[in-house]
């Protein structure tokens, strides 16, 4: 039976059909309400099964919780595939020279690193990524890992290959920042992307 004999929109079906995302918070909200100990065990071994389980069904579409090393070594590869080139690309030093005297320059772009990470992580919906134990009770664990190590990759390829000179500080932070950005680009998607 098509869709208009049976008069039911399938689109608005696919819509309402619940998913990992929405398991995951009715099982948060089941946590909350248990009172005791035990029953919030299992609840959260409940969580963890599902966890599991959709790990195994497709590469996208995972709840995505916690940061752990294996997130650290992707978002690494992911920066420093986005990296490499623009250590050996002349634009990079181009571009810091042009932002090393212009101070508020220098923080939009980074902001606009920052805001590019977030968007990737949190908004474009790559994966379902939930905060697990932020730090300070407010900053995402993987917000943190994704731009630090984007950051110290970038600070670190450009001082090894001899790209920036430390003797001009603002002028090797102005070059540092420019390869963060695609950096942090690179290391949020290669840590999204493999769906761990």
């Amino acid at each position: 039976m098509s869709e208009g004999e049976s008069g039911v929109d399938v689109t608005a079906e696919a819509e309402e059909r619940p998913d990992m995302g929405d398991l995951f918070d009715e099982l948060q909200e089941l946590e909350d309400l248990v009172g005791t100990d035990a029953a919030r065990e299992q609840v959260r071994e409940t969580m963890r099964v599902a966890m599991a389980a959709s790990a195994g069904s497709k590469p996208f579409g995972h709840v995505i919780r916690g940061f752990d090393r294996t997130d650290l070594a992707e978002a690494l590869l992911g920066s420093l595939l986005f990296g490499i080139p623009m250590a050996v690309e002349g634009g990079t030093q181009e571009v810091g020279e042009f932002l090393a005297p212009r101070p508020l320059f220098l923080v939009g772009t980074a902001v606009f690193a920052v805001s590019l990470v977030v968007g990737i992580i949190y908004v474009a919906d790559f994966q379902d990524v939930r905060v697990h134990k932020p730090l300070f009770g407010l900053i995402p664990r993987r917000l943190v890992g994704v731009i630090g190590v984007s950051f110290l990759m970038a600070t670190l390829l450009l001082t090894g290959w001899g790209r920036i000179d430390w003797a001009a500080p603002s002028l090797a932070l102005a070059n540092v920042m420019v390869a963060f950005v695609p950096m942090s680009i690179g290391a949020a998607l290669g840590d999204l992307l493999p769906g761990s």
